[in-house]
């Protein structure tokens, strides 16, 4: 099992940019694809970013790529989204996912509780 905590969201110009951090527990940390999806209200959770267990294939949804970065940290059991040229349809709450396979649907067994972004324009 593991427990994933999300922080670094917050409002942000368009044009701007956020690096988003999840913070794991447990020790098998390595052994978990990485997620990131996001939820704006009244829409559906939309995937943004997956990393493999060693870091080594990323995955990115297509309103994202180019500007979006997912990395992990094994030995700190980390996982970061490094957010670059931020649109105001970024805007939404930020979710940390993690499974044994690697998914780019939001079958997850386990989530975090979100960090909110808010692009103003």
């Amino acid at each position: 099992q593991v427990q994933l905590v999300e922080s670094g969201g917050g409002l942000v110009q368009a044009g701007g940019s956020l690096r988003l951090s999840c913070a794991a527990s447990g020790r098998t940390f390595s052994s978990y694809a990485m997620a990131w999806f996001r939820q704006a209200p009244g829409k559906e959770r939309e995937f943004v970013a997956a990393v493999s267990q060693s870091g080594g294939r990323t995955y990115y949804g297509d309103s994202v790529k180019g500007r979006f970065t997912i990395s992990r940290d094994n030995a700190k059991n980390m996982v970061y989204l490094q957010m670059m040229n931020l649109k105001p349809e970024d805007t939404a709450i930020y979710y940390c996912a993690a499974d044994h396979p690697l998914r780019l649907g939001p079958q997850y067994d386990y989530w975090g509780q979100g960090t909110q972004v808010t692009v103003s324009s």
